[in-house]
């Protein structure tokens, strides 16, 4: 039986996870779907955009290292923070407007969490979703102008680094471990992405969980050690561990 204000799924995940741990209920509200689905994404293209001004920064500090500080000024870094924050949040309050103005005609989500574009396909085909198509098309194309302002930020890293000593120092010491979390997060991110759009829904139910979180553990879990693994006193007690249990 379908409801027009509840959307059943197997389990629930952040933010409604650690309550349905304790709860033997598997339902969720439309209003908390459309919710979770604009918090997980908008984590996703946070995560994105901070680390297109991280590529950025580091271009600065090592091609232009004389304006570095009077480029990066306090006012500079606030509009960039406000860029990595806004940009995502208002463009997935778009899209999660638009879905919840839809007639859906099914109340069942096959994923772990709610997912914008999971919802769109469960709308009653009398809906108009081409305004919903324009849109997520539009998305697609403001990241894949982060994606190259990477790209280029790295061709001009390497370019400098390539004949300089110096420069290769801090290349390794600033710029590996951020394109390391860099490629870890879109090689998750693209992975699941392409699983939802074009994956088989016959693998096991367990197997389909790993892939629909794996973007907010593996990175979340990763990032801090890669950058934890620069500092001397925390590298150092690494591999300690590393070689007391290694033996």
């Amino acid at each position: 039986m379908i409801h027009s204000n509840i959307l059943s799924t197997e389990e629930r995940f952040y933010p409604k996870f650690l309550l349905d741990l304790l709860s033997s209920s598997h339902d969720i509200s439309y209003n908390g779907c459309l919710v979770q689905a604009f918090v997980m994404f908008s984590f996703a293209c946070s995560d994105l955009s901070i680390l297109s001004v991280m590529a950025y920064d580091r271009y600065l500090a090592i091609c232009q290292p004389l304006r570095y500080h009077s480029v990066m000024n306090k006012h500079r870094l606030s509009q960039l923070v406000c860029f990595s924050w806004l940009t995502p949040f208002s463009i997935f309050a778009i899209n999660i407007t638009l879905t919840s103005r839809l007639t859906l005609c099914s109340d069942k989500i096959q994923r772990l969490y709610c997912v914008n574009w999971v919802i769109v396909l469960l709308a009653c085909p009398s809906n108009n979703t081409l305004v919903h198509s324009i849109v997520a098309y539009l998305t697609i194309l403001v990241y894949v102008f982060h994606g190259l302002l990477i790209v280029w930020s790295y061709i001009y890293l390497v370019r400098t680094c390539r004949g300089s000593m110096e420069n290769r120092k801090k290349f390794m010491q600033t710029c590996v471990p951020h394109l390391t979390c860099m490629l870890t997060f879109m090689s998750t991110v693209v992975f699941d992405i392409m699983y939802m759009r074009f994956g088989s829904k016959n693998i096991a139910p367990s197997l389909q969980n790993f892939i629909a979180i794996e973007f907010l553990i593996i990175s979340p879990i990763m990032n801090p050690l890669i950058y934890g693994f620069k500092l001397t006193k925390v590298r150092n007690r690494i591999l300690y561990y590393l070689n007391v249990y290694g033996k």
